[in-house]
């Protein structure tokens, strides 16, 4: 199992360590050694067509279809700077995607008129926006009345020079590597693969490496608010699409507009403290999940008031089942076999959402009662992003390239022997697989650069709404009372949803009319606001 959505550094810590260009604010471009973009990038014009099928490398076969009010989805790519550092430089291509607003006649009693465009990011790092925002565009219909909806696949990530590291057959086979290590020889396994990821890296995406950091796609994300025809970025992060907006919000705060976090990682935690604190939050949102399926009488996990009391016989029976795997690998349609390590993340999987929850119940039953991993290796299936032909995208190897660029850690195995009494306490399902995780850098050959310091906090933007799930087990709750205040006063407004899943907006009506307010209206939810 690893990680896919990246553990933050502190945001000053980010910008310090986090790229190899040099870094300034917008209020203070002067002595800061990062040359303006030239017109030829800033005034460019981009070429809109209708959407092709997406490629393998943005992880979907599945044609954008028109909304249902007609609005076709259009494609293009904008150039910008492959090195901040020398914008005259060579250049990268991003593939961005938009649904535009249906003009809106000016008469009395019409609604209001087009804001502009509304950016997307889904997170990961590593997820392709252009293939993400057309299949969840219904979500965001009310939205479509007044912006352009608007997403791109990041540097390094789809079709912007999608960073490849592995082919299938070796990602399959790394994937169902075991990665909670029982001995020594295992132990030694696992680091190979880390190396052999790190070299594939260098070897298949070794030039575009250095320069897929977050503060690079920030930039990325101001010059597309200028070939937008913007005056300020309105956006709407998810997950890792929190931790780029706030980078983005610390480069240039006053060009920040009506701006949303959802699902929001913790900026004052490094690798090792966000692994931790994951470990923590999928071992909740499994043991919410098997409290919610003791209310049915074939729970495979246990059923009846007891079981919904204490989780714990039902985390040590799924225990017990992922040391049996771990010993002979359950049997799978395709022959396979289903290992330990693709068991568990086809569970952890399950977890990020409450609509998922059913499938993991029918898995546990399958593996538990049948011997039957079909179910299990469907959910590891759709986490590392593999379609029905066997071909993967470049998610899981952006995520890493993007981790590593941004961190400065690198840890030995040393480390992570020391670090695993405390994972095992935090999670004695998925601690152990976190913690070894974080050896994902340990052989990265490119690493972060340095900047001059950049102050943390985006004084003088425009208010911020953060959102956070009580029960999200991927970017626990913590983390955006954490941002808010990293935010700083004024800047942060802080909505608590009290439920479960990797995010609030749109399952919550209550999150959603805050949300929509703001984005809509420019209402302002009151700080502290609490929807269940």
């Amino acid at each position: 199992m690893r990680l896919q959505t990246a553990s933050a550094l502190s945001l000053t810590a980010l910008l310090l360590a986090g790229t190899t260009t040099a870094c300034r604010t917008d209020q203070d471009a002067a002595g800061s050694g990062l040359a303006a973009l030239p017109a030829s990038l800033t005034g460019q014009k981009l070429s809109w067509k209708a959407c092709p099928a997406p490629s393998v490398l943005q992880g979907t076969d599945e044609k954008p279809q028109p909304l249902e009010d007609g609005t076709v989805w259009q494609c293009t790519t904008m150039q910008a700077p492959l090195d901040y550092a020398d914008p005259e430089g060579e250049k990268i291509a991003l593939a961005l995607v938009r649904a535009r607003a249906k003009p809106v006649k000016k008469t009395k009693g019409a609604p209001k008129t087009r804001i502009g465009s509304l950016v997307f990011n889904f997170g990961g790092p590593g997820g392709s926006g252009v293939a993400t925002l057309p299949q969840y565009a219904e979500d965001y219909l009310k939205l479509h009345e007044r912006y352009d909806l608007v997403s791109f696949d990041p540097r390094g990530v789809g079709d912007s020079q999608g960073v490849r590291c592995l082919d299938d057959k070796a990602l399959q086979s790394w994937f169902a590597t075991d990665s909670s290590p029982d001995d020594a020889t295992e132990a030694r396994q696992y680091r190979e693969g880390w190396r052999k990821f790190a070299r594939g890296c260098a070897r298949n995406s070794g030039k575009v490496l250095p320069h897929v950091d977050t503060v690079s796609a920030a930039r990325d994300m101001d010059l597309m608010r200028q070939v937008l025809g913007d005056r300020r970025l309105n956006y709407l992060g998810i997950s890792y699409g929190t931790e780029l907006g706030a980078v983005y919000a610390h480069l240039f705060p006053r060009r920040v507009g009506r701006t949303v976090f959802d699902a929001v990682v913790d900026p004052t935690k490094n690798d090792a403290a966000g692994a931790l604190g994951q470990a923590r939050g999928f071992q909740l949102a499994l043991e919410n999940f098997m409290k919610e399926c003791a209310e049915v009488r074939d729970c495979p996990t246990g059923a009846g008031a007891e079981a919904r009391k204490d989780t714990t016989a039902g985390t040590r029976k799924i225990a017990a089942l992922l040391e049996r795997i771990d010993r002979k690998p359950l049997r799978t349609d395709d022959g396979s076999g289903l290992t330990q390590a693709e068991a568990a993340t086809g569970i952890m999987a399950a977890l990020y959402g409450k609509a998922t929850w059913g499938f993991l119940k029918a898995g546990l039953h399958d593996a538990l009662v049948k011997g039957d991993g079909e179910w299990l290796q469907l959910l590891a299936d759709g986490y590392y992003s593999r379609d029905d032909n066997g071909h993967y995208s470049n998610l899981h190897a952006a995520n890493t390239a993007v981790i590593c660029a941004d961190s400065s850690d690198r840890y030995t195995e040393r480390d992570i022997r020391g670090r695993l009494p405390r994972f095992r306490k935090a999670s004695p399902l998925f601690g152990e697989s976190m913690a070894w995780s974080l050896l994902n850098c340990a052989d990265w050959k490119v690493g972060p650069g340095s900047s001059p310091t950049v102050e943390a906090g985006a004084k003088g933007a425009a208010p911020i709404v953060v959102v956070g799930t009580t029960g999200d087990p991927a970017t626990p709750y913590e983390g955006a009372h954490r941002m808010a205040e990293e935010l700083g006063e004024d800047v942060g407004v802080e909505v608590t949803y009290r439920g479960d899943g990797h995010g609030a907006y749109p399952g919550s009506a209550c999150v959603t009319a805050a949300v929509n307010g703001y984005l809509l209206n420019g209402k302002v939810p009151a700080d502290g606001t609490v929807c269940s």
